[in-house]
């Protein structure tokens, strides 16, 4: 990872994993540029869809009864699609306007110096023991807010690990493990609950009309988990990460370690007075029933403008933060300097738009040949044919929603097509939507973070290019790879102990049905 060979790891047992990640890092790095990657993937797509539509593979759908058949872009259809849908393909690629809205305020904060300086507050008053449960902690909880996690805490774990004399890729996979891999877990509810329990509970009117399914029904373990994965990942990060990584020799200098100036000093006070006047704002629209942020019609905060708009609420709080620190600090003196810290970080995601837009190519043409859904629709009929006790059967579902994951990167697109086959299926067995459900977070969460399907898997890719320049898909997987097996294994666990005591998942949420 580092310039120089990093040294081996104490102990026969970390000698082995050590060798194993090396010999996935040097098998993934060996592959092409991660662009170049994406572009034969699509290549791939396209001429695999024309060999399946030749076959009988079609798969009848659970949900809606119709039957799904390959569509070939081998064809003349597909040769028109492909043309004429290249451009929105890229421009509707969700990650990319995402990350572009949210590091332009971005870009204005860290220009002014208020993310340096925070950064240097931090390291002062945390005691460095602590710091790596604290960034995969916050990682964690970042989930609340969506996307922030990626495009905010991901880059300032490598940042923050760097100047404490760190390697900056092992806080960067920390963060990236709390954000990505611990996507199940939080202690307050996401944008992702309402969407999954509404899949959960169309697909479990195929059996129940009645019943339905509240976003709240994973809260109670989301909430447990919380605490055991924030621990889990420190330990991958601090007993495996750190120690394969070795001394950090790249070219990258860390923020010096010095106390705050007087003009510093006061950009923070100047921005927590901003900072306060925002909440207050934000609180006011969520907070009273009919309060100007909430969703008009159910007067939800859920499903509410402040959530589907967060990423603006992240570009404008940003924004205003930092020019409130650069005015107290004296480091905006201007509009321009405004404009100069937004363009300084979108010289960064050059990169990063040539990914994306190889990215969407494939993602789109996977998705227009069905092929995603029959792979899922056939495996699934496999795990019904296996006759499976309950425990091994939920595990196995994880193990299931594991694999995909790494074929689809969308938690809501699978489980839009597993929910139907699956709910109903465990339904008949006797347990509940929210079990299921439950049970397929854990399998989405745990493969993210080594998933080149996840949305995010290629701005990772820039990012630890940043501070190892041949970095690659390899690099990426073979670092968080330990984290996947530590998630799995103890969210496993925590299931399995969940279903032998009978606790509820969450608020009148139970394990098993009458």
């Amino acid at each position: 990872m580092s310039k120089s060979t990093p040294p081996a790891a104490n102990g026969s047992g970390n000698k082995w994993i050590a060798r194993f990640l090396s010999i996935v890092e040097r098998g993934g790095n060996a592959l092409p540029h991660p662009a170049t990657l994406f572009g034969l993937f699509a290549l791939g797509v396209v001429i695999i869809s024309g060999i399946a539509a030749q076959f009988d593979l079609a798969v009848v759908h659970p949900g809606t009864g119709k039957t799904v058949e390959p569509v070939s872009l081998l064809s003349v259809y597909g040769m028109h699609r492909i043309i004429t849908e290249m451009v929105t393909n890229f421009t509707g690629f969700a990650p990319l306007g995402v990350v572009l809205v949210a590091m332009l305020g971005i870009g204005v904060a860290e220009g002014s110096g208020l993310i340096g300086t925070g950064l240097r507050l931090l390291v002062l008053k945390s005691p460095k023991r602590l710091l790596t449960f604290v960034i995969v902690f916050a990682g964690v909880l970042s989930n609340m807010a969506s996307e922030v996690g990626y495009v905010l805490l991901v880059p300032l774990g490598a940042i923050i690990f760097l100047a404490v004399g760190r390697h900056p890729v092992a806080g960067l996979a920390a963060a990236f493990a709390g954000v990505s891999g611990g996507y199940s877990a939080n202690l307050a509810l996401g944008t992702v609950d309402p969407l999954l329990a509404g899949l959960s509970q169309e697909a479990a009117q195929i059996i129940d009309k009645a019943y339905l399914v509240n976003p709240a029904c994973n809260y109670y373990f989301m909430f447990f988990s919380t605490f055991f994965i924030a621990t889990a990942g420190t330990w991958v990060t601090e007993k495996i990460v750190i120690p394969r990584l070795g001394a950090y020799q790249g070219d990258e200098k860390p923020e010096e370690i010095r106390a705050l100036t007087r003009d510093e000093k006061r950009g923070l006070v100047y921005a927590t007075v901003a900072f306060v006047i925002c909440a207050v704002i934000i609180l006011w629209g969520l907070i009273p029933s009919g309060g100007f942020l909430r969703n008009p019609e159910t007067d939800s905060i859920l499903k509410s403008p402040f959530m589907s708009g967060i990423v603006t609420f992240i570009f404008v709080l940003s924004a205003i933060l930092g020019i409130a620190y650069g005015i107290g600090a004296k480091t905006i003196k201007s509009d321009a300097d405004v404009m100069k810290g937004m363009g300084k970080s979108m010289e960064t995601l050059g990169l990063y738009m040539v990914l994306c837009f190889f990215a969407a190519q494939f993602v789109a043409y996977f998705k227009w040949t069905n092929l995603g859904l029959i792979f899922a629709v056939e495996g699934a009929e496999l795990l019904k044919a296996s006759g499976l006790g309950p425990i091994p059967l939920m595990i196995a579902f994880i193990l299931l929603a594991a694999t995909s994951n790494m074929f689809m990167g969308s938690a809501s697109a699978k489980w839009a097509i597993l929910a139907p086959v699956f709910i109903p299926m465990f339904m008949l067995l006797g347990f509940t939507p929210e079990l299921t459900q439950v049970a397929y977070r854990i399998g989405d969460s745990v493969t993210n973070i080594i998933s080149p399907m996840m949305s995010y898997f290629a701005l990772i890719v820039a990012f630890m290019e940043r501070y190892v320049k041949d970095a690659g898909i390899g690099t990426v997987i073979a670092t968080m790879l330990p984290y996947t097996f530590a998630f799995l294994i103890v969210w496993t666990i925590i299931l399995v102990g969940w279903m032998i005591v009978g606790a509820p998942l969450g608020p009148g949420a139970g394990l098993f049905l009458n």
